[in-house]
């Protein structure tokens, strides 16, 4: 199975020193436990722990890493709004630009 045939999904991180941390992956608890090890992104690994702040399954890699692309463009303000109203909807509103 390639990586573009898994599902991928976009998952939000609050680090131990609450700043929050953007990532895609097709296997979140793996990736999780990578990042809570220090064997994750270089960004968590002073920042531990991490914990799993919100996901959303989006299909393609493709398309989680465009999204991803999206979602950290925001500021900690808008970051912190799309999460209040959930990833699902910040998926809804971004989903015709990724195609």
């Amino acid at each position: 199975m390639t990586t573009e045939t898994k599902t991928w999904c976009l998952y939000v991180l609050e680090c131990g020193d609450k700043s929050l941390y953007t990532g895609i992956t097709n296997d979140l608890q793996k990736r999780v436990k990578a990042h809570n090890s220090g064997k994750g992104a270089k960004y968590t690994r002073s920042r531990l722990p991490v914990s799993v702040v919100e996901y959303v399954t989006v299909g393609t890699m493709s398309s989680a890493m465009k999204l991803e692309h999206k979602f950290k463009k925001l500021s900690r303000k808008q970051k912190l709004e799309k999460l209040l109203q959930g990833l699902k909807a910040f998926l809804a509103e971004n989903s015709q630009h990724m195609n």
